[in-house]
């Protein structure tokens, strides 16, 4: 008799992938559109993109803000930051619920240099911890313009921790659905659980569409866009500075 039992390699993880790549970076096509358009309407205005994910999903905060390909006007806003930042001590980065605690979120906006013609990209796989939902909620009432990218299967059947009971999903102009299987990992062991995480890979792929399609509408507008060149090649640091400072007091390069 045939073990019928999926093997567990870094082939069947790599087919995995590749197949949840092409599923939502096709399916999200409308999403990624709106997306880049509200991204590219608030750069040739003078704004900037505003990035933000706690726990793993700060990685999609980082593939937005401060990269090589990616827009000079951008900031990435990090948990740590009430620490850098908003001087809080230390140890509050020791709590590991830090990110379900509500009432942090208006402190850790207070930190960020924000203008009225910003933009805001928030991730969080699941979309139901309290410091997401609060931040969310703090931005579209101060009238930004916010992008969300979650997992709407793992957010649709999991409780938000957040007191108005609201998702991550429910409160962004714009959703992008990283295709991410509930638990997120996706290839399950024989004993219980599962490995092999998506959001990481589809989060990312998604990002880099968006940038790509913002742009490209600002090119189609006659800008041009101020985009990142790597810090290690030639001239890269040349052209980098000259471009930051245009924001000067508006974006931050912070660990």
């Amino acid at each position: 008799m045939t073990d019928q039992t999926p093997r567990i390699t870094g082939r069947a993880y790599l087919d995995l992938a590749t197949e949840a790549i092409r599923r939502t970076g096709e399916g999200q096509a409308g999403a990624v559109a709106e997306a880049g358009r509200l991204i590219a309407d608030s750069i040739a205005a003078g704004g900037v993109l505003q990035a933000f994910g706690s726990g793993h999903s700060e990685a999609l905060a980082m593939e937005l803000a401060g990269r090589a390909g990616g827009f000079v006007p951008s900031n990435k806003i990090a948990l740590r930051d009430l620490v850098l930042l908003g001087g809080r001590p230390l140890e509050t980065l020791d709590d590991p619920f830090l990110e379900r605690d509500p009432d942090i979120a208006r402190q850790l906006l207070e930190t960020v240099p924000t203008e009225p013609g910003d933009v805001f990209a928030i991730a969080s796989n699941s979309g139901i911890n309290g410091v997401i939902v609060e931040f969310a909620l703090l931005v579209k009432e101060k009238g930004h313009p916010l992008i969300a990218f979650t997992s709407a299967q793992h957010s649709a059947v999991t409780p938000s921790r957040h007191p108005s009971g609201k998702r991550l999903s429910e409160i962004a102009d714009v959703v992008l659905d990283n295709g991410a299987p509930y638990g997120d990992a996706a290839m399950p062991l024989p004993g219980g659980g599962a490995v092999g995480a998506v959001s990481s890979v589809t989060s990312a792929v998604l990002a880099q569409m968006v940038v790509s399609e913002a742009v490209q509408r600002l090119v189609d507008a006659g800008h041009t866009p101020p985009v990142y060149l790597s810090a290690n090649i030639p001239g890269g640091d040349d052209h980098n500075l000259a471009l930051e400072a245009r924001y000067a007091g508006r974006i931050r390069r912070s660990a």
